[in-house]
């Protein structure tokens, strides 16, 4: 699916919120989720009543044990009398929430759409529910580690990279994480040799080069130009402008497939920067939120979605370019490695490419960004959501 074609309405986010991201066994769902809704329709000025249409973004009903959640989320996301649409594709939902979106404003059936994801993980089991016995599943009993520590290792072997690439990403990330108080995982001592000294859960992936479980919630509005102008007006705080967005996927398991460097992947990416006429997207982009759960995955998304040539993207992370105050910052807010509500993960990417733009990161700000982009990635790496946004209309 494509972004913005020629004579295609421009569209630009206007509103953001997001939860703490803990353990938040204080609150219900419903509380959580509100939390980010307030904060994205106050961030817009906005109320309840300005919102068309509403799109929910989180992971299968067993990862939190509430099924059709749509309904009972109906009042904390003010959705009475308004059009409810689930999205779901995994761990890339929120992406492709924040595209339906998008696409629905571009298509003329709403003005104001409100896109909200979430995910309580303390009140579920991802491991057992990924590994329910035949005939309903594939008994695996691995969890996601089980699944992309192969991916990781013909990673390595095919662009032989060292060892500790994969200890600097978790520092780079965790010292990220420091200056975004919503982040899960505080570690402001974090160093390569603490993480290298954690526990090895699945070779080569070790306890501090994994994602925590999380709760927490985001939400966003999205509406089209001359809405997008008003909103800006009054309340003094500028859009993010999408400058390009696409989704790809291919099936999770196929004989040949590369679960290195996935097509879905490369050919969303590709859609999206020909969209926001980007030809050197590592030269042109000034951050990037990629969807990172285990640290390894920076340097193979890099590859993928072209921010690096094949086999040079551990070289960017060995450079420093991609850390805070390098040439191009990944993940400035902390990424997954420090906080993963799945359902949010990809709405949370998104978001933060936006506050990127529009100069409200607080202290993760990256200086002087004027474009970014937003990725999220689910499955077995085979549903691919990307969105490149900017401070000046496409």
């Amino acid at each position: 699916m494509s972004g913005r074609a020629a004579g295609q309405p421009r569209v630009a986010v206007v509103g953001v919120g997001q939860s703490r991201q803990a353990k938040r066994r204080e609150t219900s769902i419903a509380g959580l989720v509100r939390e980010s809704v307030a904060g994205a329709l106050d961030d817009a000025g906005l109320t309840f009543r300005d919102v068309d249409a509403i799109v929910l973004s989180k992971t299968p009903d067993l990862f939190d044990g509430v099924m059709q959640p749509e309904l009972y989320l109906a009042d904390a996301m003010g959705a009475r009398n308004l059009p409810v649409t689930r999205v779901f594709t995994g761990g890339s939902v929120g992406g492709h929430a924040a595209i339906y979106a998008a696409h629905l404003v571009q298509a003329g059936l709403a003005e104001r759409v409100l896109v909200v994801a979430y995910s309580k993980e303390s009140e579920g089991n991802f491991t057992w529910a990924l590994s329910r016995p035949l005939p309903f599943h594939v008994s695996l009993g691995a969890g996601a580690g089980g699944h992309f520590s192969p991916v990781i290792r013909e990673y390595i072997h095919r662009s032989g990279a060292p060892e500790h690439i994969g200890w600097q990403v978790a520092v780079n990330h965790r010292l990220n994480a420091t200056r975004n108080p919503l982040a899960h995982v505080q570690m402001p001592d974090i160093t390569v040799e603490k993480v290298r000294d954690s526990p090895m859960l699945w070779d080569p992936v070790r306890f501090l080069e994994s994602c925590p479980t999380s709760d927490g919630s985001a939400a966003i509005v999205v509406t089209g130009e001359a809405e997008a102008e008003r909103i800006s007006a009054a309340t003094g705080r500028p859009p993010a402008w999408v400058h390009g967005m696409s989704w790809r996927t291919e099936t999770g398991h196929f004989a040949g497939r590369d679960e290195v460097n996935p097509r879905a992947g490369a050919e969303c990416a590709a859609d999206a920067f020909a969209q926001a006429g980007i030809t050197r997207p590592a030269d042109e982009l000034d951050a990037a939120e990629l969807y990172i759960p285990f640290s390894w995955y920076e340097p193979i998304w890099l590859e993928n979605i072209g921010l690096a040539e094949a086999g040079a993207g551990w070289r960017m992370v060995d450079s420093g370019a991609t850390a805070f105050g390098g040439d191009l910052p990944v993940n400035p807010s902390g990424g997954v490695l420090s906080g993963n509500p799945t359902g949010a993960t990809g709405l949370v990417r998104f978001a933060e490419a936006a506050q990127q733009v529009r100069g409200l990161a607080g202290e993760h700000q990256v200086a002087g960004a004027r474009r970014t982009v937003g990725h999220a990635m689910g499955g077995a790496s085979q549903f691919h959501a990307l969105w490149v946004v900017g401070v000046e209309k496409p």
